[in-house]
């Protein structure tokens, strides 16, 4: 079992959920309820994923999980811009989360790699 709670981005994603939930609560629109609704899940599920991956006991799982995240992120991200172009979110709130959220991606693709390659290293190795 992996320590989820020591990777950066669990950290990162954990905030941009935050940021995300602290933005949205300023949207009070009844037409947005959907998609604000879904743009909670998404920044969500980021953290969530990694965490739950963390707790399984194979890397092919975790691995797994680590692509729910990113999938989760990229979600996010459109949903981001789709809350911009209607105008329930500003230029500078929409270049702030969604910087963060860059980062966050690439950290998971960093990870995705990491756990990757240590997979096919021990798989070799047996």
């Amino acid at each position: 079992m992996r320590n989820y709670r020591k990777y950066d981005v669990w950290k990162n994603s954990v905030e941009l959920s935050v940021d995300i939930h602290k933005v949205l609560v300023s949207i009070s629109r009844h037409e947005a309820l959907s998609l604000l609704d879904q743009m909670r899940r998404a920044s969500v599920s980021i953290a969530s994923n990694i965490a739950e991956g963390a707790g399984r006991k194979s890397s092919n799982e975790f691995q797994h999980f680590l692509h729910i995240s990113i999938g989760s992120a990229f979600e996010l991200e459109t949903q981001l811009l789709i809350a911009l172009k209607i105008g329930y979110i500003t230029l500078e709130t929409y270049k702030n989360l969604n910087d963060k959220l860059i980062t966050i991606e690439k950290q998971l693709n960093e990870m995705i790699s990491v756990v990757s390659s240590s997979h096919k290293q021990s798989a070799k190795g047996q």
